[in-house]
């Protein structure tokens, strides 16, 4: 775990292995960023040249690095770009603050510690930097020797904030809120890159109920004997074709001043096959990520807690494990699910959305104000909107845009997508209430309909689809490993900061 501390420590006599420093991309070159002063000056002002001679030009992601000049402690100085510098004296965004970081700690893998003099304006720029380095440093080694990388690095030992304000409590405040997300922010992408041997619906669940007891959150974890007493036929008929039996998980995080109840609810398929209706090769490969949502969620309910937020959370874990056998669900089997309700299954690689109507209607038992649900849930949201961007749906146009804005506050791209109404007599069944399956075309939106069904009347919902960001399978980026991302996770902890703080519904 890379540490993180505030200094008020110049630069020049600091020791660490290197000294890393932001560069903008000017009209004319690279422009050297504030807060590499002390090192510009040790160039005699000349760094922007120096760094244009090596090639430089500021562009987002781009590493340069240089030895320090002479009387510095640090023998090396990174310099990471921070894109197009701001226009009319603007400062740079937390986003680019925290791209730039990421690709910082990552490019140190191996390093014990790196002094970070970046833009550091205010304690939300700390914010920022810190969150960026700590989850671009992050590395899941847990299966190769020494828990190191290839090259037999670890990561980025620590992470001093030069500019920062150890004493002032709205920077330890924010630094504080950034280890407590990106904390539980990589456990979720630890258990999103954990092989499914490993992890399966009892072992996720053995996970959140040690989490649970750690912060003081109340926990209930229903085993297939009681899913079958409760009647959770969407859950049991998903994970009926596996020797590792379903379990739905209950986080209940609460505070005493709160006013407000969130409900979150994650789809945790901890591996899918696709079932009889089975997925082909080439496309079942990284199917251990499919219980993405439900991580999300989890390291949301934990963060919360750890933060202190004044918000009622509740997290619901839908996990399934999909496979084909002789128990298996089959195309064509009608379920009766836990609102009542009959389904007829078409497809049983149309899963999630099974698992995640029961949890659905449990979370709305309990009259919450809201309720959002995340889920790696369909190939046509990734057609729709690419590997980086997940799509929100709600029934509420209000709540969608204030989702959106959220995720676009803490860096998650995201779009708000339609439920059109014309879309759900695709999925009328001649045999049951409603069918799995629907229109191919719009398939993203068909889910989203689908869900609906199952949310309690008269609370406002969304669905956040985020197959698309959820796992990486191209190189990393800014702060994104590839491997699994924690997509989700800082939304939904900002949505409970928001509730929180009486800024939303």
């Amino acid at each position: 775990m890379t540490a993180l501390t505030l200094s008020t420590a110049a630069a020049p006599g600091l020791r660490a292995d290197a000294i890393v420093i932001g560069v903008g991309k000017g009209g004319k070159g690279p422009v050297v960023a504030p807060g590499a002063d002390a090192v510009d000056k040790a160039y005699d002002g000349r760094l922007a040249g120096v760094l244009e001679t090596l090639g430089a030009s500021g562009a987002e992601g781009e590493i340069t690095k240089l030895p320090a000049p002479a009387g510095f402690k640090a023998p090396l100085v990174l310099a990471v770009g921070l894109g197009a510098e701001p226009k009319d004296g603007d400062a740079y965004d937390a986003e680019a603050l925290r791209r730039a970081a990421g690709v910082a700690a990552r490019a140190l893998t191996g390093a014990k510690k790196a002094a970070f003099a970046l833009p550091l304006a205010d304690a939300a720029d700390a914010g920022a930097i810190a969150e960026g380095a700590l989850l671009g440093a992050y590395s899941f080694d847990a299966y190769k020797d020494n828990g190191k990388d290839a090259k037999g690095k670890g990561p980025l030992g620590e992470v001093a904030l030069l500019g920062g304000k150890p004493r002032d409590k709205e920077y330890k405040a924010a630094v504080e809120r950034a280890l407590a997300v990106t904390e539980e922010l990589n456990r979720a992408r630890d258990l999103i890159n954990t092989p499914p041997n490993d992890l399966d619906p009892e072992a996720f669940a053995a996970v959140a109920q040690t989490a649970a007891k750690e912060h003081g959150i109340k926990v209930e974890v229903l085993d297939e004997k009681a899913l079958e007493k409760g009647g959770y036929g969407g859950i049991l008929g998903v994970g009926a074709g596996s020797a590792a039996g379903p379990r739905l998980v209950k986080l209940s995080y609460t505070h005493a001043d709160a006013t407000k109840h969130l409900a979150f609810v994650g789809k945790g398929i901890t591996y899918d096959s696709g079932g009889i209706s089975l997925k082909p090769a080439g496309h079942n490969e990284t199917m251990k990520c499919d219980m993405s949502g439900a991580a999300a969620v989890f390291a949301a309910v934990v963060a919360a807690a750890r933060l202190g937020l004044e918000v009622n959370v509740t997290g619901w874990l839908a996990l399934a494990e999909n496979m084909p056998s002789g128990s298996a669900t089959r195309p064509g089997d009608v379920l009766r699910m836990y609102s009542g309700k009959t389904v007829e299954v078409l497809n049983t690689d149309a899963e999630g959305r099974l698992v995640l109507a029961d949890a659905l209607w449990a979370a709305s038992a309990e009259k919450p104000d809201a309720i959002v649900d995340v889920a790696t849930l369909t190939g046509a949201m990734v057609l729709a909107l690419g590997s980086r961007t997940f799509g929100v749906m709600a029934n509420d146009d209000a709540f969608r845009a204030a989702i959106v804005d959220a995720a676009e506050e803490v860096g998650e791209p995201s779009w708000p997508m339609p439920l059109p109404e014309h879309l759900r007599k695709g999925m009328d069944s001649p045999t049951a209430d409603i069918a799995n399956m629907g229109e191919r075309m719009g398939g993203g939106l068909v889910a989203g309909l689908f869900l609906r069904e199952f949310v309690g009347e008269g609370i406002t919902w969304a669905h956040l689809d985020i197959a698309g960001p959820a796992f990486n399978e191209a190189g990393p980026f800014g702060y994104t490993p590839k491997g699994g991302t924690g997509s989700a996770v800082r939304t939904l902890v900002r949505l409970a900061e928001l509730t929180a703080a009486g800024d939303l519904g």
